[in-house]
Order: structure tokens, then sequence, then C-alpha cells
């Protein structure tokens, strides 16, 4: 785990900017405070951060060269399988190192392009065929590990995190109308490969970008799970998909725990993160696990601990219990905007913030339960799905998640901003629409897995552990598990109100309490029902020079939510003016004029 930065000379003039690619990489010192590194040759400069996981001595330092190959490469994640890969490449390549880095590098000069195809992990990949003076970035099948592009007057940047692509300079911070009609759509997910800002895309998931010289660059994606129904398990049973299910999460969890520093887990108290705690029992693991809780507000809880408390106690495990009074909340938002690739406008990424903190002072890694719910059918707004026909998908997906549709977005925004078509309704329609999703509820299952959950669950979870230089993994995003469910059929997902195969797995494990509970949702509640400092915040950030010069949002829309705070949700339970807030403290954080 780390971040990687680097620029790409694209046409036939000039050298790399060292100096942007320094301050990049310096940009980036939290996702890898162990050591850093540079290196350039010819048209191309690479740095690197590490968080040291695999391999701790200087051998598996980055960028990493193999003049024998002729190749470099910068990487960020982890390759889970690399031992398996060493060893069936170990009859013809010298290895030096024991890190999973070295392995990519004969990986790819093993298989060419489809080297990919062989990694099981996460990851974001800058590597450099000097002989054929060729590069390729890389990103994991599910977009777990960030790469943010900026293309510039001949060169190509790419980083871990945006902020670091503003440090390097001469990038293009117009805010981009479609990303922002995306934001205010989705409450703050701006799907790939766009971002808020003109200057600056992602890298889609499952995407191997090339680029040669004299050519322009070419994306292939090279992995997309069927999300149909195959011969091969015409004759299973609940039962057989039960176990089938089962024996692909163990091998997951097993999988994160490749590593040469302890692994713990983020235990909320959940179906999800338990289930984990429990499969890491059964390859007798006792890891360290965190929890977190805030003061309650009204109705809104602020803590689960009675779960996870009982999970800790009935697998031994080190626990450690993190206990948040609102009068701590204000400060922790500025820190945690401040540590945002986006802005995100959940709650919990505050929550998530907090606890990695405590993460840090005990362990590097963590595996968690992100991707849960997109992957089994956990939200609410799936059971509509599960009872509509296919080509009603688009209708249950706009009603259950659209925050505003975009005839409303007239009342938020000024004129300038305003795009003539439903650019977000029809970016989740056409993916809907595409072909390999057998019912409703696949389609959306296949966009809220692919479309959206990348840049909103995983994104929260790698930006506010990576601030306090923690690894977190998400085996419920494990490739091999994915297109198994991917096949499952989805009344099995979504019954018993959503994630119905998963609670009949966890009724085998788990305390049936900790199974049959009413869904948690990870609450901070000072951020929901905003008052104090918090609201403070939000009213100096709204009301300040930089925010009413902007001319972005309307200022009669801003001055009716600050005049009831608490008046406007989103649909998927958050506050609307703290939604509008984030995006203008990250962009004042972030010296966005």
């Amino acid at each position: 785990m780390c971040g990687i930065a680097g620029e790409i000379i694209t046409d036939e003039s000039g050298r790399p900017d060292l100096g942007a690619v320094e301050r990049m990489t310096r940009a980036m010192w939290s996702r890898g405070p162990d050591g850093a590194g540079q290196w350039s040759e010819g048209r191309v400069a690479l740095g690197h951060r590490r968080l040291s996981i695999i391999d701790l001595s200087d051998l598996g330092a980055q960028p990493m060269v193999d003049d024998e190959l002729g190749l470099a490469v910068a990487f960020n994640g982890c390759v889970y399988n690399y031992e398996q890969l060493r060893e069936e490449l170990s009859g013809r390549y010298r290895f030096t190192s024991t890190s999973d880095t070295e392995v990519i590098l004969k990986a790819y000069h093993h298989w060419g392009e489809e080297f990919v195809d062989h990694l099981v992990g996460m990851f974001a990949i800058a590597l450099f065929d000097r002989r054929r003076d060729r590069v390729l970035l890389v990103r994991d099948r599910l977009g777990i590990k960030p790469l943010y592009v900026s293309e510039m007057r001949g060169r190509t940047r790419f980083a871990s995190s945006l902020p670091a692509l503003l440090a390097g300079g001469g990038v293009d911070t117009e805010l981009d109308p479609v990303g922002l009609h995306h934001y205010l759509t989705w409450h703050s997910i701006v799907p790939a490969p766009r971002t808020v800002l003109r200057g600056v895309r992602k890298l889609p998931p499952a995407t191997i970008r090339v680029f040669e010289r004299g050519q322009q660059p070419r994306d292939r994606v090279y992995w997309q799970p069927s999300y149909t129904r195959r011969p091969e398990h015409a004759d299973w049973t609940a039962q057989d998909w039960r176990q089938a299910v089962r024996e692909a999460l163990q091998v997951a969890v097993r999988r994160r725990t490749v590593s040469d520093v302890e692994v713990g887990v983020l235990l909320s108290g959940g179906l999800d993160s338990s289930l984990l705690v429990a499969l890491l029992a059964a390859e007798e693991q006792r890891p360290s696990t965190f929890s977190i809780g805030f003061t309650s507000r009204g109705d809104v809880e602020g803590d689960e601990f009675a779960y996870s408390d009982a999970i800790a106690q009935k697998f031994g495990t080190d626990h450690h219990q993190l206990r948040v009074g609102d009068e701590q909340i204000a400060a922790a938002v500025r820190d945690a905007v401040g540590s945002m690739s986006e802005p995100m406008g959940s709650h919990d990424v505050t929550a998530f913030y907090l606890v990695c903190r405590e993460v840090s002072q005990h362990v590097k890694v963590v595996q968690c339960g992100q991707g849960a719910d997109e992957v089994f059918a956990g939200y609410r707004y799936h059971q509509p799905a599960a009872g509509a026909s296919r080509r009603q998908a688009a209708d249950v997906l706009r009603e259950a998640f659209h925050d505003l549709e975009h005839d409303e977005l007239a009342d938020v925004l000024e004129r300038q901003w305003l795009l003539g078509r439903d650019v977000s309704g029809d970016l989740a329609a056409a993916h809907l629409a595409d072909p390999g999703a057998d019912t409703a509820l696949d389609a959306v299952l296949r966009t809220d897995t692919h479309l959206l959950m990348p840049d909103d669950p995983v994104k929260r979870v790698d930006n506010m552990a990576m601030a306090w230089g923690v690894e977190a993994r998400v085996p419920f995003l494990d490739q091999d598990l994915v297109e198994l469910v991917a096949a499952c059929p989805p009344e099995l997902k979504s019954d018993q109100d959503g994630k119905g195969i998963l609670k009949d797995i966890g009724r085998d494990l788990l305390p049936h309490d900790v199974v049959d509970r009413k869904k948690g949702y990870f609450p901070v509640p000072a951020l929901i029902q905003l008052d104090g400092e918090v609201l403070d915040l939000l009213r100096s950030t709204m009301t300040s020079p930089a925010a009413r010069g902007r001319g972005v949002l309307r200022r009669e829309y801003v001055d009716g939510l600050l005049a009831d705070p608490n008046g406007q949700a989103t649909k998927a339970g958050g506050n609307e003016l703290w939604h509008l807030g984030v995006l203008e403290m990250w962009l004042q954080q972030h010296g966005i004029g």
C-alpha cells in the first residue's frame, strides 16, 4: 500500500518535470510514511511513497527497476496471490526480493498486457516497458485503489490522489458541469472517469491504458462479470449456493491475511464485519478489532457497541472501542475533508477518519466489510428492484437513489452551470440497459458495484485509511467472490429484506441477534442533525466570500438551507446542507477558486 505519481511525455518535445513529480510524491506522505523514491528515464518519470507491508527490507522499495528485463514500475496496493505467481514464474526468472512488486514486473514480461488477468488483488500500477517505449496505467477490477490522471500540453500526469495532482501544478481547476451534476444527483458520487474538476479524470476500474510513442492512448476493459444465470449452475440448490459463497468468502478473507505485519478488522458489529472476524477465527486468527461510536441524537443511535462487544468476546479478539463526543466532531470534519481526494458527502467519512487514527496506533492493515451491500443486495432500494421488470430498472434506481431530479437542479445551481440534458440519469440508464444482466435487480446490482461503488464506500475507506498510513482490505470485493455472486439467482440475495444468502451463512457462525437485527448505517448523528460547532462551521463556509464569489449555488437555495439546516434530507438519509457544505469546504481547503 502506498501512493504513486508520475509523468509521461506524450508528444515529441520536452522531458518530464521532475520537480512536479517530486511535489506530487511529497503531497502523498500519509499514504506512504515509510519511504519515498523517484526514478526517470527518457519520457517517463515515476514517484512512490511506501507503506511497508510485504518485504519490509529495502529490496521492496519503489520505483522498482529491472535492468535485465528493461522494466520499471510504481505500484499501489497488494497482489494477494504473489507467492503463487512467484512460484509459477521462478523457473524462468531470478527474483531478488520477496515483494509482490517484483512479481508484477516478471508477470508483465512473461504475459505482456495480459499479465493483469493473473493478478488477484487491489492495485494501481504504472509500468514502463523501456525497450518498447510503452507505458501502462492499470487499475484493479473493482476500483479499490484510485488513479487520477491529468492531461496537459503534451504530457500526462497521474497520482493516487487528486490533491497530489494539484501539488504538481498546471491543472485546470474549473468545475466540471457534468461532474457537478453527478455530485448533486447521487449524494456526492462522481463515477469514473469524471471528477468535479474539469482538468482531472480517473482511470476507470478494470481498465488498462497504454501509451505508445506516436499513438493516441488506448484503453482496454479487461474484466466484467456477467450478471446472468450460467449452465454450470443449473442444478444448484439454495444450499449449494450457500456452500459455494461461504467457501469463496473464506478464500477471500484468507487471501487478505497475506502480510508481513499484523492484519486487524474494522468491527462495526454488523453482519458483514462480524463475518470477517468469524472467518478469520476459522483460520485460527484472533485479530485486533476496532469499533467507534458517537453521541446519540434523538432517535439516531450513535453506536453499535452492544453487538461489536459481543463479537469481540465470542471470538476472543484484542478489541479497541473508541468513543467520540460531539465536541470533537467539528475539528475532525475539517481534517477529514482535507484528507478527501474528492468531496464525499457521506457522514460516515468522518467516522472512518477517526477510527483509522486509532487503528494506526496499533496495526498497519485492516480488513473491513465495504462492498457487501452492493454485492449482496443489502440496501433498501434493492427490494423494489427485486419485484420490477427488466425494463423498469432505471425507474427503480431513479426513484430510490437520485437526490435531485434534473429539473430540480435549476433551484440549486446558477443558470450558467445548468446542463441541457440529464447526464446522470442518461449514464445510469445506459449502464442499466447494457446486456449481461438478466433481471432488474441484476442490472441494479451491476450498476451499484461497477459504476457507483468505487466512488462511494470504496473511496471513503481508502481515503480515510490512507490519511493515517493504514491499508484497508475489502474481502467482499474479492474478484472471484464477486463473479460467483453475480451469477447467483437474485432472489437468494434479496431474500430476508436483503443479503438473504449472507444472513443464512451468518446464522451458522454468529449470534442470531447480530444477523437478524435492523441494518445499521455507521451513523454520525452530529452530521445528520446539525447544530453547534458543526453548524457554525457550515454556516461560515457557505456564507464566506469564496463561496459567494464562486457563483455556482443559488444564494436563495443556500440561504433556505441555512435557515432550516435539518429540513431537507437526501434519499440516502443524509443532510442536504451537509452535502453542499462538504463540496464548498473541500474546494476551499484545496485552494480552488
